[in-house]
């Protein structure tokens, strides 16, 4: 088993573009698609504590359902705005991938190989 997992969505051309940098690397991994695995709230909150990132940071906010909740006018807590983005992962910036306790948001999907 690998500890090398990236967290997707398949039909996002920079996750695509990272899943092909992860293979040509010929280096083991796991590719998980959180539309059909959703995260739990505490794994979500963990993934970016170990980037760095607040939920704020790794909020889509030009996708429609962010404009139809109105988030750019709410101000929600870090486990509020969490909660929404597990429930709408389309608000989730992606991939993220993990390498043992380190997990980067690979945006650009060159950003990848840091962990390789």
């Amino acid at each position: 088993m690998t500890d090398l997992i990236i967290y997707q969505k398949p039909t996002c051309t920079t996750c695509r573009q990272a899943v092909q940098l992860l293979k040509d690397s010929g280096k083991p991994f796991t590719a998980v698609n959180y539309y059909e695995k959703p995260f739990t709230h505490s794994q979500f909150k963990e993934l970016l504590r170990k980037a760095g990132l607040s939920a704020k940071d790794a909020l889509r906010t030009k996708e429609e359902i962010y404009k139809k909740l109105g988030l750019a006018k709410k101000h929600l807590s870090e486990d509020e705005l969490i909660d929404l983005m597990i429930k709408h992962p389309d608000l989730i910036q992606r991939p993220l991938v993990r390498k043992g306790d380190k997990v980067i948001l690979a945006r650009p999907a060159e950003k990848v190989k840091a962990l390789l």
